[in-house]
């Protein structure tokens, strides 16, 4: 028996510890570096594999790493845990349905993703003692990738370094290779303090955060004609100063993001915005308090990786799906309006030129993607962010998309967190476990591969080693 074949037995005998793993994640629903439960959960099961725990790391006491064996090549492995803010939602209903309003929900899937990450860990693992495979494996838990960016700050304080490479995946709802670039982002809050008054009887009295922010906001307005077209700059009210209309509003508080597809045009565009901020402090008379939050690179494709890990997710791919979970999934693609099922005709259209028309259209309609992308290498990035591409900075790094989701069922909905725990979403995560012990085989047996991505992750670096935009006085909160 090869050993592929060997390690999907393997992982197929653990399934169920690593889908009661996500279905707890899934219910802890923790956000950005508060993941003490998810953490507690994944380490206590590492540990149980015989994994070494190193928890506590770059200041984010649910960071961790779970070490298996010893010498070289040393193969990382990521895993996220963090969900998303105002996200509740009951599993399986097929309508909005929180189960307590306002609370927290996995609506991008990394209930799974840490969960599938573990079991490819823990694959590669078993074959390796089976085999007596020497080699190291590094399963890093890394919070908050929805906001605060725990990979980044890891890579500032250099936790990835001494690792030869990196492997993960994404839930999505189709299957491939992330083959395309990503924005780098800074996000930061502007906080305005003014002065309180009555703003009919002493409005002269008064000075306005609100209004300083509202002009910020204009300015910001201003500011998008003229940077790169690339550019994405976003924002939000997290105080608007209070709900009397009667008073000078003392306080508010905006919250931005700046992208851009290099850090240093994010930079450039971010220090506008700064600019634009005290530009508006000055003609409020108010104060201008600048919290930096967080801030990541952009994602550096590694195409030497990308070709070894889509010809392993080929062999466990399509995955195979019942009538009763297509049918499962239809009530969710029913619910998509025209327009997004045409993107979806499109975008199969797109990476499938030459096929049968038949073959597309019945894709498209169908309620899951069992396509598999083929490898493109796109120039242009995706229009989002990930801290994924702080580690790719620091050393060669691949990931794969996996499906969890029907078909064009958008990321940070109500829907991904419906389906969050289904027979759909945990059949796409084994499929990921898989790929990347199979993938970490490849890395092991062939340590040329290690030596080819490495010069291309030179190459890719053009001459700029990793910096991060992380200010060294930011701490993760």
């Amino acid at each position: 028996m090869s050993g592929k074949k060997r390690i999907i037995e393997l992982i197929e005998q653990k399934k169920d510890v690593f889908t009661d793993i996500s279905n707890q994640v899934w219910e802890f629903a923790e956000t950005r570096f508060a993941l003490n439960k998810s953490a507690d959960l994944l380490c206590a099961a590492m540990k149980k594999e015989g994994f070494k725990i190193t928890r506590g790391l770059a200041g984010m006491k649910d960071a961790f790493i779970a070490e298996y064996g010893q010498g070289s090549p040393v193969i990382g492995i990521l895993a996220e845990y963090d969900a998303l803010t105002n996200m509740s939602q009951e599993s399986d209903v097929a309508a909005p349905c929180p189960i307590k309003a306002g609370e927290s929900g996995h609506g991008c899937g990394h209930h799974l993703l840490g969960a599938g990450a573990a079991a490819g860990a823990v694959g590669i693992k078993d074959y390796m003692e089976e085999a007596k495979l020497s080699g190291t494996i590094r399963l890093f838990g890394c919070p908050a990738e929805e906001s605060g960016y725990g990979k980044a700050f890891m890579a500032r304080d250099g936790i990835f370094n001494g690792t030869d490479v990196a492997i993960t995946w994404h839930p999505m709802d189709s299957t491939g290779i992330w083959d395309f670039s990503s924005l780098a982002v800074f996000q930061t809050y502007f906080r305005f303090k003014g002065r309180a008054a009555h703003a009919a009887a002493a409005p002269e009295h008064g000075r306005s955060a609100l209004d300083a922010a509202e002009l910020m906001n204009i300015g910001v307005n201003f500011l998008r004609e003229h940077m790169i077209d690339e550019g994405r700059v976003h924002y939000a009210f997290t105080d608007a100063g209070g709900t009397s209309a009667n008073v000078v509003q003392p306080t508010a508080e905006l919250y931005y993001f700046v992208r851009a597809p290099k850090t240093d045009q994010a930079k450039e565009i971010y220090d506008r915005v700064v600019k634009i901020a005290q530009g508006a402090a000055m003609m409020t008379e108010t104060e201008l308090e600048i919290d930096f939050d967080s801030a990541c690179a952009s994602y550096l494709v590694n195409q030497e990786l990308g070709r070894v890990m889509y010809d392993n997710l080929k062999q466990v791919s399509p995955i195979k799906y019942t009538p009763e979970e297509m049918t499962y999934a239809k009530q969710f693609y029913d619910q998509l309006p025209e327009a997004t099922k045409n993107q979806i005709a499109r975008k199969i259209e797109a990476f499938l030129p030459g096929e049968e028309k038949r073959v597309i259209e019945e894709e498209a309609k169908s309620s899951i993607n069992r396509l598999v992308a083929p490898l493109i290498f796109p120039s242009k990035p995706m229009s989002g962010s990930t801290d994924v591409g702080d580690v790719s900075w620091t050393i060669p790094t691949v990931t794969a998309v996996v499906t969890t989701a029907p078909n064009g069922t958008p990321a940070h909905s109500w829907q991904w967190v419906a389906i969050g725990k289904s027979s759909i979403a945990h059949k796409g995560m084994i499929t990921a476990g898989k790929t990347i012990a199979m993938t970490a085989l490849d890395l092991l047996e062939n340590p040329e591969i290690i030596n080819k991505a490495k010069e291309e992750h030179i190459r890719n670096l053009g001459g700029k080693p990793y910096q991060s935009a992380i200010p060294p006085e930011v701490s993760p909160s």
